[in-house]
């Protein structure tokens, strides 16, 4: 069976949830859905199941699936992953650095100062998540990069929910200093600067927040 209207479905969802375009405890109706995308319901729940399996979707018996709302211990324990895997990422790409590769994250930072400048808040939270998929990408090694995938998705969906609206003002500036210190070959001071911009992104979080738990609390919020 051809898995494509699958994967269309699968990343289209992932992009609504990472983009902010559907929030946590949104119901995603199985119907809806395949009228959306003109596949049969068979395909969109297949095309659910692996967004639970991402985490980035709850299953309910006899209600349906729901954006998913991570708790408080969840999105701490996703940074914590994160930051012991990213700062071997840090060490894994400096071993295999060029000078393109360097152009290439360069030229992603500049992209997301200006995303920055122009307020667009919507490509900022894309591009400073996409920064820490474009390093995984450039160590060539596509097991991790598609663990830091679907970890910066994840992310996004805690973000969305316990963010501070300046929380995020910051991580443009760190990832240049990031680079910089890449450029350099400087691994001690590229792995700390990982570690305490993933810190500083966790430390924005406001976990006093109430959690949503379905689509009309968070609605009627």
């Amino acid at each position: 069976m051809d898995a494509s209207p699958t994967r269309t479905i699968v990343d289209a969802l992932t992009q609504a949830i990472v983009e902010h375009r559907l929030q946590p405890g949104t119901k995603l109706a199985e119907q809806k859905l395949a009228d959306h995308f003109g596949v049969s319901r068979t395909l969109v729940r297949q095309a659910l199941f692996q967004l639970v399996q991402k985490h980035l979707v709850r299953m309910e018996p006899a209600r349906g699936a729901f954006v998913a709302a991570p708790t408080v211990e969840e999105a701490r324990q996703v940074f914590q992953v994160r930051r012991i895997l990213e700062a071997e990422m840090v060490r894994e790409f400096l071993r295999k650095v060029t000078p393109a590769k360097i152009r290439a994250l360069r030229e992603h930072v500049a992209q997301e100062k200006a995303a920055v400048d122009r307020r667009d808040a919507g490509e900022r939270s894309q591009l400073l998540g996409d920064f820490h998929v474009r390093l995984a990408e450039l160590t060539d090694n596509a097991v991790l990069t598609q663990i830091i995938r679907d970890l910066v998705s994840r992310s996004s969906l805690i973000a969305l929910m316990y963010q501070r609206e300046a929380a995020a003002a910051h991580s443009q500036e760190e990832h240049v200093e990031l680079v910089k210190a890449l450029a350099a070959k400087e691994e001690k001071r590229a792995v700390r600067l990982m570690d305490e911009h993933l810190q500083h992104v966790q430390e924005g979080l406001a976990f006093d927040r109430p959690v949503p738990t379905h689509d009309i609390a968070l609605a009627l919020s």
